[in-house]
């Protein structure tokens, strides 16, 4: 057995996860209607509980960084989220401000994450992948993903964190 195959293996499968949706106009919609079609947080919902992970909460928000970063503490402060995985705030935009509300706060960067991601991309749809900002990082001991918000995009990026998800938390909280 390799050594990552022996970490992986003593990891704990107990995790605990927050999924959180960055999206203005679903926000605005949701303040409107209360049944808002948001595909990609589904996705992960789906794909979560087909792992038996532990979903602590599942959030619809504004591109704010003020309120990702406070829904983002609360996920792991009050909540006892282990990971956070947000979709949405990843883009170019003006109003894509997941990355600025959250690379500050990362006691560490996980560049990989993002890297293999836009990798994964490249293969499937070409030269946009570039213009996704995937990344991950670790905040107090937590991990936090953050993924673009194409429902199209949510499935190779989940393909990629679930099955280290257990290893990665175990070393985060080394």
């Amino acid at each position: 057995m390799k050594p990552y195959q022996e970490h992986q293996k003593a990891a704990p499968h107990d995790v605990k996860i927050s999924i959180i949706t960055v999206s203005t106009s679903k926000y605005q919609e949701a303040q409107k209607q209360k049944d808002v079609d948001d595909k990609s947080g589904t996705i992960i919902k789906k794909m979560v509980e087909k792992t038996g992970y532990q979903i602590v909460s599942q959030k619809l928000i504004d591109d704010n960084i003020e309120m990702i970063r406070f829904i983002v503490f609360k996920s792991i402060y009050d909540e006892g989220a282990d990971a956070v995985i947000i979709t949405g705030g990843t883009g170019v935009s003006p109003r894509d401000v997941t990355i600025e509300s959250l690379r500050p706060l990362f006691d560490k960067e996980l560049e990989g994450f993002g890297e293999v991601f836009r990798n994964i991309s490249f293969h499937q749809i070409g030269s946009p992948a570039q213009l996704s900002r995937a990344t991950a990082g670790v905040i107090d001991n937590r991990i936090i993903y953050c993924v673009p918000g194409s429902p199209n995009a949510v499935e190779p990026a989940l393909e990629i964190i679930l099955p280290e998800l257990p290893h990665a938390v175990s070393m985060a909280r080394k």
